[in-house]
């Protein structure tokens, strides 16, 4: 399992204790008598446990029906982890075992910490089985930002307190998104070699640090923040005063539109959706709905996208709204510079698909449209917070 944090807070009472399982509900199947070696790494990552308070993992061993016993051994509670080898109850009832940490309080203790769990395996016998070297797992002179982001998930907080000319074995499981397909939710052990520490010292804000960035003075690197920046807030204001108008166009318009029109864009949405399913990356106000309720939202807006795109397009028709050849070509140009080395090729191919050309000539349509409909409406510019921009 990769790692999580749980977060407690209160006051224990008598007996208290925080127990975290690091399996399923129904635990890991398991054999009467045998022997297994659980290791885990947990550790406090924010606050502290209060003074008295005792540490330990193990299993808690389990029948079909019900518990049948734990089996308890110390904990360090810190980043690197424990080991230990537990041999199981002989009890032919014994079904599964769940791997757990525990953490006993003293009655009246006040607790305000978060635990950092994981990850934690478990393989039959003393003797961890050989491990294989995979593709891409070895690398060198490599600068790793300790607790820092771009690594697998708790790979860095292990390298806490190494120094250089240490060795150290960080265990880890990859994300069950993670981008190879082999080695997605498998768990891997590296071999760290420290070789040099380095720390973040802020640089003067002045021309010289202008000129390492390619700018020729300080003065210039802050028109370019200024203008990178300005040119951002513009485009945010663009999209939310293109939003309202779009809103207000499909509020004010209600007419039937063709069904093939609909399910088609809605195939093509729906597909994204599944996808987003399969890899857990579901949007947030979808998470929990049904597929039937979400088939129906998603319909709904397939409907709206068409509706609005008609509309679109009848206006710019009747107004006589054309994409000019140079801005086509400009579009061109523009879609090359995505694929450095390879511009010609990509004007090539635009130039001998005009059905592909379509696909950019459509998106520069709708802008000048909306630019068309915002020089007739009535616009008022308003002074916001960038961050209340972002959110719109």
């Amino acid at each position: 399992m990769p790692w999580f944090d749980a977060k407690v807070t209160g006051t224990a009472g008598e007996g208290a204790f925080i127990r975290v399982f690091a399996s399923r509900p129904n635990g890991l199947a398991v054999k009467p008598g045998a022997s297994y070696t659980l290791s885990m790494q947990a550790h406090v990552a924010a606050g502290a446990l209060p003074e008295g308070a005792r540490a330990q993992f193990g299993f808690n061993e389990r029948s079909a029906d019900g518990f049948l016993r734990s089996t308890r051994a110390p904990s360090s509670l810190n980043a690197y982890g424990d080991r230990a080898t537990f041999e199981l109850v002989s009890d032919p009832a014994l079904a599964f075992a769940r791997p757990v940490i525990e953490i006993s309080l003293p009655a009246g203790a006040a607790v305000d910490l978060t635990l950092r769990v994981g990850p934690a395996r478990v393989f039959a016998g003393a003797e961890e089985p050989e491990a294989r070297a995979f593709a891409g797992g070895a690398a060198s002179d490599m600068p790793i930002e300790v607790g820092g982001q771009g690594f697998i998930p708790g790979f860095t907080e292990q390298m806490e307190g190494l120094a250089p000319g240490e060795t150290r074995d960080i265990d880890v499981v990859f994300p069950g998104d993670y981008g190879s397909a082999e080695l997605a939710g498998k768990h891997a052990r590296f071999t760290v070699v420290a070789k040099a520490l380095k720390s973040r010292k802020a640089r003067a804000v002045d021309d010289e640090l202008a000129k390492a960035v390619g700018m020729d003075d300080l003065a210039a690197l802050k028109d370019a923040i200024r203008g990178s920046l300005q040119r951002e807030y513009d485009s945010l204001s663009r999209l939310r005063v293109k939003r309202a108008l779009l809103d207000k166009l499909a509020d004010s318009a209600s007419f039937a539109v063709p069904d093939g029109m609909v399910e088609a864009e809605f195939a093509q949405i729906w597909q994204r959706v599944e996808a987003d399913l399969r890899a857990g990356r579901l949007d947030e106000d979808d998470r929990g709905k049904d597929e039937e309720t979400l088939k129906t939202e998603y319909r709904g807006i397939a409907e709206r996208r068409i509706r609005l795109g008609l509309m679109l397009s009848e206006i710019g028709r009747v107004n006589n709204v054309q994409v000019g050849a140079e801005e086509m070509a400009r579009a061109v140009r523009q879609e090359a510079s995505r694929y450095p080395g390879q511009e010609q090729q990509v004007m090539e191919f635009f130039r001998k698909n005009p059905q592909a050309a379509e696909s950019l000539r459509a998106p520069l349509f709708e802008e000048k449209v909306v630019d068309f409909l915002l020089e007739l409406a009535k616009v008022t510019d308003r002074q916001v917070a960038p961050e209340e921009l972002s959110a719109a």
